[in-house]
């Protein structure tokens, strides 16, 4: 048993035994219980879940945050556990697969653009909603690129995001199987080499892979654009960026320029460019490369 400190002047009582947190505040000398939750993370009893209750993963590492959501959500009658990591996300799953994550954006090490990247390749039906205290479009775009089902954004009404959590349930209906999909082809291709709605960029010899195993050359520019793309992909990159980024060759100083070399690009690497899935706009920024097996840097 013992105390972990969440702000100046909150701190929780935690039960090295038990499930049992108290959080408690600290003021002119005294310390005031002020709740109560099962917080633990602590997965071992997870396969024992109640079938016929709706199931939900809290993947939170601020303590306070974490003992709201917890707290609240079980007492509309979910089944809640909680995790503080990516990789105690991961213990959890190997448990027992709930039918919704609750994952906050900004966790230490994996951010939750990763993870929810992870979510979905492996779990096709899983519920994931995304929780951030960024409000900025952008960020929600990415989330909602990335995997996630819905977004919400801190503070939230907790009422607004039980009635998003049961319209979840509602879309999801059956509970996903224990048992990860099976990976994608595209899990398994070297690291030179990264798949793209159409076809397949070879970094290595700079040229495309049609599906029948056809290969596509690219000029200098193409292969610095679409590489450049590939080192930071589900991330919006402004027309700026890109020009200056890449204008050691032949680019011009206009906007143009940027937006030419993306449309010759999408021919390329689109299977139908009119309605781009990889090389996808951000309107008001500028483009965003979107991979599901993001490429190695």
């Amino acid at each position: 048993m013992g105390w972990h400190a969440l702000s100046n002047s909150a701190v929780s009582l935690r039960c090295r035994a038990s499930r049992f947190c108290i959080v408690c505040i600290k003021h002119a000398g005294l310390t005031v219980i002020i709740g109560a939750a099962c917080v633990d993370h602590r997965t071992d009893d997870l396969p024992h879940l109640r079938p016929d209750i709706p199931t939900v993963l809290v993947v939170e590492d601020e303590a306070t945050q974490q003992y709201i959501l917890t707290e609240y959500l079980a007492r509309q009658g979910l089944s809640v556990s909680a995790v503080g990591t990516g990789a105690m996300m991961r213990e959890a799953l190997n448990a027992a697969v709930p039918r919704i994550v609750l994952l906050d954006v900004g966790l230490p090490g994996e951010d939750g653009f990763a993870l929810a990247r992870w979510l979905r390749e492996r779990y096709p039906r899983l519920g994931i909603i995304m929780v951030t205290g960024a409000t900025d479009m952008v960020d929600r775009i990415v989330g909602l690129e990335t995997g996630a089902d819905d977004y919400v954004t801190k503070p939230f009404d907790t009422r607004e995001l039980l009635a998003r959590i049961k319209s979840l349930l509602r879309r999801t209906e059956a509970p996903p199987s224990d048992a990860p999909s099976a990976p994608s082809p595209a899990a398994v291709l070297p690291e030179h080499m990264v798949r793209l709605d159409g076809c397949t960029f070879d970094r290595q010899r700079r040229l495309l892979v049609g599906p029948d195993g056809a290969t596509q050359p690219l000029t200098a520019t193409e292969f610095d654009l679409l590489d450049l793309f590939c080192k930071h992909p589900n991330r919006p990159l402004t027309r700026e960026w890109l020009l200056e980024t890449t204008s050691a060759r032949d680019y011009d100083s206009s906007d143009r320029s940027i937006d030419l070399r993306v449309t010759r690009l999408r021919r390329k690497i689109e299977t139908d460019p009119e309605h781009p899935q990889s090389l996808r706009t951000v309107r008001g920024v500028g483009y965003m490369l979107v991979l599901q097996f993001p490429a190695t840097p």
